[in-house]
């Protein structure tokens, strides 16, 4: 889940790539493993999560009774962050960040030797875990995600039904316009941004791939000096989302959206539809529950397509690693194991478990009803993407460059469409030149 993903400062990322550089030679090659006697595993644990929900509700609570039926002699203790991105990187200056924790989005796959411990082999592990390969260091896997996620929007049905739509949208232009049906029947907000927490702006970069159902997508971002143009998967999405905003499609006042408010807007009928991962479900499922709504009337599509065929972003979400700093190392790793595979945390969010072999969540069964391709994302040109990125001072995974195109797409800043295009590829054009 990506609740609490905030843009983090350039003094933060300076900091840490000055901590990575010092940590580099003391990181150690252990592994750690797991007594084959549970009730020899023993010691006090940190997790740090960002679920400040789950915390709140008393289902981790619920997790760790069930651990400890297993592993009686380990303690584990919760720390919640609201805002876990930019938080935990403030912890991670220091060896104090918890003996388990989601490993920050954006730290690049380079630095987690310096952080984490290896957790095995990339050969054994990819062959019980799936999105190995998003966390391996010369053949070493340092991170594990417990669940993946396709990319598309939560919706409400019975808000589209009422509105005239019968099918999902299969082209961008098809979903405006069905956008534009849900505002003339004047009962719901056709689309919340959720601008004010802002991280829920960064969920669209995941779309990249879908509208053209090319798993090599932002892979080609490396060598296309103009990506904010027609035929690439960037200039759809950011199209789509202008388009949304200008069209007056969305939330009269961006500036006072709220994150926690909106799941109950959406469960309620208040709102039609909002761009997330699909971990997003469950959470919209539950707030209709909570205000006495039907849970069955969240709904879940992919993003409509340029080339013909729906197709969706299947990615791991956070992946889990263990602090290379940590005194127990085999209690953190036996945690880290049992919630991975043996919790059910992953079915309970209807997220795609890691596991291999591990059945698909019903609330994607729509997906596999009307052929959805699920494509991965290439991550062979990835840090050349990033290096790019960084240059151009644009940060795909914040939300800061979004915010603005919501600006400008509602008036509240100068320029258009195209002139903000221009501009954004006018910074990655002269980036991908420098990094050449």
């Amino acid at each position: 889940m990506r609740r609490g993903w905030t843009a983090v400062s350039a003094a933060t990322l300076v900091v840490l790539t000055a901590c990575s550089s010092n940590g580099g030679g003391n990181s150690s090659s252990a592994v750690p493993t797991v007594n084959a006697d549970p009730a020899k595993v023993s010691g006090s644990i940190t997790v740090l999560t960002n679920r400040t929900d789950q915390l709140g509700n008393g289902t981790l609570d619920k997790y760790v009774a069930e651990f400890n039926k297993t592993y009686p002699n380990v303690k584990v203790k919760f720390e919640g962050m609201k805002d876990y991105e930019g938080e935990v990187k403030i912890r991670m200056n220091t060896e104090n960040y918890g003996d388990v924790l989601p490993i920050p989005s954006d730290l690049s796959v380079t630095q987690f030797p310096n952080f984490f411990s290896p957790l095995g082999g990339s050969a054994e592990l990819s062959k019980q875990y799936q999105w190995t390969d998003y966390a391996t260091v010369a053949d070493k896997v340092y991170g594990i995600a417990n669940y993946g996620t396709v990319t598309g929007f939560v919706y409400n049905k019975k808000v589209w039904a009422d509105a005239g739509v019968t099918g999902w949208p299969k082209t961008p232009e098809e979903f405006v316009t069905d956008l534009k049906a849900i505002k003339a029947k004047g009962q719901a907000t056709p689309y919340y941004t959720n601008y004010h927490d802002s991280w829920p702006l960064t969920q669209w970069t995941s779309a990249i791939g879908s509208p053209s159902c090319n798993e090599g997508a932002k892979d080609a971002m490396a060598s296309v000096a103009t990506p904010w143009t027609a035929g690439n998967d960037v200039f759809t999405v950011d199209s789509l989302l202008y388009s949304a905003v200008h069209e007056k499609l969305t939330e009269d006042d961006p500036t006072t959206t709220n994150w926690d408010n909106s799941k109950t807007l959406l469960a309620t009928g208040k709102v039609g539809s909002m761009y997330l991962g699909s971990w997003s479900i469950s959470q919209m499922r539950d707030a209709a529950t909570a205000a006495g709504a039907n849970p069955d009337d969240i709904g879940y599509m992919p993003f409509p397509s340029t080339g013909g065929k729906l197709c969706t972003v299947l990615q791991p979400d956070y992946k889990y690693g263990i602090n290379k700093h940590s005194k127990n190392q085999e209690a953190a790793r036996a945690w880290l194991d049992w919630y991975i595979n043996k919790s059910g945390s992953a079915q309970a969010e209807q997220g795609i478990s890691s596991v291999k072999g591990t059945p698909m969540p019903s609330a994607l069964k729509d997906f596999g009803d009307q052929g959805v391709q699920m494509i991965g994302q290439k991550q062979e040109k990835l840090a050349t993407v990033k290096k790019i990125d960084k240059g151009a001072e644009i940060n795909l995974d914040a939300p800061d460059y979004r915010q603005k195109l919501v600006d400008i797409a509602r008036g509240a800043a100068p320029g258009d469409r195209n002139s903000y295009f221009a501009e954004l590829n006018k910074k990655w054009s002269e980036s991908q030149k420098t990094v050449g």
